[in-house]
């Protein structure tokens, strides 16, 4: 058995960062632009269109990312010198990859049952009010429950770079393996 590597796979790393920027991306857009805009304001729908683009990107680049990280050798689990922690950060890595999943997953049934596809791409108009779709409900919970993790996410990665200053962020990041 060869030795676990320092760093994880640059597809890892390039898939990492792309994912995170463009959660940040949709995130924002749906929370603070589109979910304010009425649903008869012209605007909207380019705004949606490039919200779903966004969406099933991350969703396909996530699935694509999973593939990445059961084939490709990964670093030993970091400690943060606390038992719980370290028993829960493998739980929270997952639940961000599920939620991610489940995002794109509701963003898809909110435009299948609303026909925003249709909107979408110019044969049909925006329903009146998505919050009459349970797929939406859905994805506004996910969206809170994501930006909690991130946020869990983002301290723990300060905790070990300010704190524990061991390093761990460098897994992260490109160079040799």
């Amino acid at each position: 058995m060869s030795p676990r590597p320092a760093r994880y796979h640059p597809a890892l790393v390039t898939l990492h960062w792309l994912i995170a920027l463009l959660v940040m991306l949709a995130l924002i857009a749906g929370s603070l632009v589109i979910s304010d805009m009425p649903n008869t304001e012209p605007d909207k729908i380019d705004a949606l269109r490039i919200h779903a683009i966004m969406g099933v990107s991350i969703g396909a680049l996530m699935l694509i990312r999973l593939l990445v990280r059961w084939r490709t050798a990964h670093p030993a689990p970091a400690s943060t010198g606390i038992a719980l922690a370290d028993r829960l950060a493998p739980l929270a890595h997952g639940a961000l990859y599920v939620l991610v999943l489940l995002m794109a997953a509701s963003g898809i049934a909110l435009s299948v049952q609303s026909g925003l596809g249709e909107a979408l791409f110019g044969t049909g108009a925006l329903p009146a009010d998505f919050h009459a779709f349970t797929p939406r409900l859905v994805h506004g919970l996910i969206a809170d429950l994501l930006i909690a993790l991130i946020v869990l996410h983002v301290a723990a990665a300060l905790y070990h770079a300010l704190v524990r200053r061991d390093g761990l962020l460098r897994r992260m990041g490109f160079g040799a393996r």
